[in-house]
């Protein structure tokens, strides 16, 4: 199955509960949680003990708003990305949450997620 066979909406259904997800677990530096949506490819290319250090030493990481704003997708070749507006808690600063999903042994698995 390719992702980009779903509606926006469909999309949204699998996005907007990993991306709260990624917030929550984030916030609580909890690795496990945090990578459990996580494509077998990405999982391997996640270095545990630097995120581990990302989580101990980032404000960032740590103090993510979990009212974040839905900007819209981008489709290419079996992904979709979808992007979203993040505040943080402590700065009130505003970041561009990128989350790429697509499919890993039929189920919607996370492909990429940054901030900006």
């Amino acid at each position: 199955m390719n992702i980009l066979e779903l509606l926006d909406e469909e999309i949204l259904e699998h996005a907007n509960p990993m991306w709260a997800d990624l917030v929550k677990y984030s916030n609580e530096g909890n690795y496990g949680a945090f990578t459990r949506n996580f494509s077998s490819t990405f999982i391997k290319g996640a270095n545990e003990i630097e995120m581990g250090k990302q989580f101990a030493r980032s404000d960032l990481a740590k103090n993510l708003s979990e009212d974040y704003s839905y900007l819209g997708m981008i489709r290419r070749g079996q992904y979709v990305t979808v992007l979203y507006k993040v505040t943080n808690k402590k700065t009130r600063a505003e970041w561009l949450g990128r989350l790429v999903l697509g499919y890993e042994n039929d189920k919607v698995k996370i492909f990429g997620a940054t901030l900006f």
